[in-house]
């Protein structure tokens, strides 16, 4: 799959940089966990010294690996960087989102319940956040489900009345 494909059309971070690969680059599959406290509050941690976006704040999830369900690498990534085992998700959303150096194709999943204490396991800082979120820089694809989650507050808002 390619820009040039009849696919939806992508969120495009930081324009002017030239893109890695051109506009026929092949889309990396993403599994992002929003996980949420029974408070409503959602976790975003910061991405690793040695990451594109150093320090910018997002989601937690990861790449795909070769054959993997959408849970099965939320399952894999959490594991892998917060410690925490996960059972269920909900699959929510996708956003395709063209970065400098990769197009990536994030598939947004809520996460209800986990089990294990947080264990920041690449050297990266977490904070729990309610809207409008206090940390910053947000990376470019966290910020359209900082719209949803808060389009969803709205509707629920309206409806409780």
């Amino acid at each position: 799959m390619s820009l040039t494909d009849n696919s939806p059309a992508a969120l495009v971070a930081d324009a002017a940089v030239p893109r890695v690969g051109g506009v026929d680059r092949a889309v990396v599959d993403v599994a992002v966990g929003v996980l949420i406290r029974q408070d409503g509050n959602f976790l975003l941690t910061s991405r690793p010294a040695d990451k594109v976006y150093a320090g910018y704040w997002e989601f937690p999830g990861g790449k795909f690996e070769p054959g993997e369900s959408v849970q099965q690498a939320l399952q894999r990534e959490l594991q892998e960087e917060l410690g925490i085992h996960i059972d269920q998700i909900e699959p929510w959303r996708q956003e395709l989102v063209d970065y400098p150096h990769a197009l990536v194709r994030l598939h947004f999943c809520k996460v209800w319940h986990w089990s294990g204490e947080l264990q920041m396991r690449e050297a990266q800082s977490f904070a729990w956040q309610r809207l409008p979120v206090s940390v910053s820089p947000v990376l470019p694809g966290t910020v359209p489900v900082l719209q949803w989650l808060a389009e969803e507050h709205e509707k629920a808002g309206s409806t409780a009345g």
